[in-house]
């Protein structure tokens, strides 16, 4: 059985139909998450003893899975402010807030993130969340974010991250959309697509929309050095950040 496969088994049994469906209709969701839990683990065998993650907006449980599965010895803060979701994230992933390592938080991403003390996070990861903020809450994450990793701590974050060319990100948007319609109708789910698009204005809006280019610069600008967006699929990407050991809160 390839890696992928194997992966792709995991979850299934796990996750369950969140997961089949999630890989259905944006199987680059799905690869994003994949992503964010490699970058983890990647972190990981850097440091020399176990390291603590906080998750913004865990959802269903997909992500935090692929977190928890980077390296055994992590301990992870799931923060996710919608019950509805989080609580099938505690169902399905109940071995390991039992084991001890996943805890999780209802708060928002800025009250939760507000809670803990500075310099007290190696890793903060997720993926598509931030793309859901208004611009101006997200700089206020962003800035917490800073303030609670710890020296040399990394952002990981998979998501949409819109690309600077607007008419090249109008074009992949509107294949996105075409994939919508081609799945859910073929399985007769017009709710799913209905909810779907209605999201999709939701993220294109202009107080949404998280450009490449801004992203970047807001990162800079509260501190974060080394960043760095890569394994671009279409208008999904995975950024990477580091807070320098040089950073004063």
């Amino acid at each position: 059985m390839s890696q992928d496969s194997a992966y792709d088994a995991m979850f299934s049994g796990v996750i369950g139909q969140d997961y089949q469906m999630l890989k259905l209709i944006c199987p680059f969701a799905t690869e994003m998450s994949r992503l964010v839990g490699v970058a983890v683990g990647e972190y990981a065998q850097t440091q020399t003893t176990a390291i603590n993650v906080v998750e913004l907006g865990g959802g269903t449980g997909i992500t935090t899975l692929s977190i928890l599965s980077a390296d055994q010895n992590l301990k992870l803060l799931s923060v996710d402010n919608e019950p509805t979701m989080q609580n099938q994230a505690k169902q399905n992933l109940q071995d390991w807030v039992d084991a001890g390592r996943l805890t999780f938080s209802g708060d928002d991403a800025l009250t939760a993130l507000q809670a803990l003390d500075s310099n007290s996070v190696d890793v903060i990861a997720s993926a598509y969340t931030l793309h859901n903020f208004r611009a101006d809450y997200r700089q206020q994450v962003i800035v917490e974010m800073q303030r609670v990793l710890k020296a040399n701590g990394q952002f990981i974050n998979g998501d949409r991250y819109a690309l600077d060319d607007a008419s090249a990100h109008t074009r992949s948007t509107q294949q996105e959309v075409a994939g919508y319609f081609k799945v859910l109708t073929e399985i007769n789910r017009l709710d799913l697509l209905e909810h779907w698009i209605i999201h999709l204005f939701n993220d294109e809006s202009e107080n949404h929309i998280m450009r490449e280019a801004l992203a970047i610069q807001q990162m800079t600008a509260a501190g974060f050095v080394n960043i760095q967006l890569q394994s671009r699929l279409q208008v999904n990407a995975l950024l990477t950040a580091l807070k320098p050991e040089s950073f004063i809160n």
